[in-house]
């Protein structure tokens, strides 16, 4: 969804998750441990972590180089996806990889998402919104968004884990996973992509 409204609004669309999915993936490369933050934030601040236009036609939006090579696939494995809200909880980690996401934020006109952009991120944004979707929804969403790349996953397998991820990331003590103050909430449930995609151009005035 962001991605189609970032194209009907010309815009560059950043998902700042890849970040810390980046590190993570280096983490376990390295040896580092999900709970070590001081390593963690170490190992973040010296990470040459890119993020470019996608070059493959297998469904990404995007393509992330870790240390020089192509990650993309990499960031959803099951082992990422696990240890990833361990790693973003720590707030040195978090700073260390703010100074990023907000220079990508202010270099023009950007649609970005993440789990603490309107509260943290950029909290002076132009227009903020919060998606929300039934966990079973969105299960199925990420389900078959691994199947169109090739990983077969159970659909109870992806709920235990978006659970316990949600679980994590509403209930840490830095920048916790909440709708900002004065963002719009858009129930995607029952609803097209093209009909959510409407509403956000129509919010960010673009139509």
């Amino acid at each position: 969804m962001a991605s189609a409204a970032a194209r009907r609004l010309d815009a560059l669309f950043f998902d700042t998750g890849v970040i810390y999915r980046a590190l993570t993936l280096a983490a376990l490369r390295h040896g580092v441990a999900p709970e070590d933050g001081l390593r963690l934030a170490g190992l973040a601040r010296h990470l040459d972590i890119q993020v470019k236009p996608p070059s493959q036609p297998d469904g990404r939006f995007y393509d992330v180089w870790l240390e020089g090579e192509d990650v993309t696939q990499q960031l959803r494995d099951p082992e990422v996806d696990r240890a990833v809200s361990a790693v973003s909880a720590h707030p040195a980690v978090r700073r260390a990889l703010l100074d990023v996401q907000r220079r990508i934020a202010r270099s023009g006109r950007v649609v970005l998402t993440g789990r603490d952009i309107g509260t943290v991120v950029v909290p002076d944004a132009d227009v903020k919104i919060w998606l929300d979707a039934s966990l079973e929804e969105r299960a199925r969403r990420r389900q078959r968004d691994l199947a169109a790349q090739g990983i077969e996953r159970s659909l109870d397998e992806v709920m235990e884990e978006m659970e316990r991820r949600d679980r994590a990331d509403a209930e840490r003590a830095i920048a916790p996973m909440k709708p900002a103050k004065d963002a719009v909430v858009i129930v995607t449930d029952g609803r097209s992509v093209e009909e959510v995609v409407e509403e956000i151009v129509r919010l960010a005035g673009g139509g």
